[in-house]
């Protein structure tokens, strides 16, 4: 089964921040965009299966979106 991970960019905050239509409860965020990835794919992993138990194999897709301000 597929699942897919929104990873936003918040420009005032300078966080990364991951959420799921498909996964309850997933509502990470971090300033690096690798480490955000690797929270994601532990935490994912164990909220899939208590709100949704199963079985592997289990994917996650992710889509990241960045935008930022530029001074004039």
């Amino acid at each position: 089964m597929e699942y897919t991970v929104k990873l936003i960019w918040d420009d005032e905050a300078a966080v990364w921040i991951a959420t799921s239509d498909d996964i309850p409860g997933l509502v990470l965020e971090s300033g690096s965009f690798d480490a955000l990835l690797e929270r994601v794919r532990y935490t994912a992993a164990d909220l899939i299966q208590l709100n949704k138990p199963t079985k592997p194999p289990v994917s996650l897709r992710f889509q990241a979106t960045r935008q930022e301000r530029l001074a004039p």
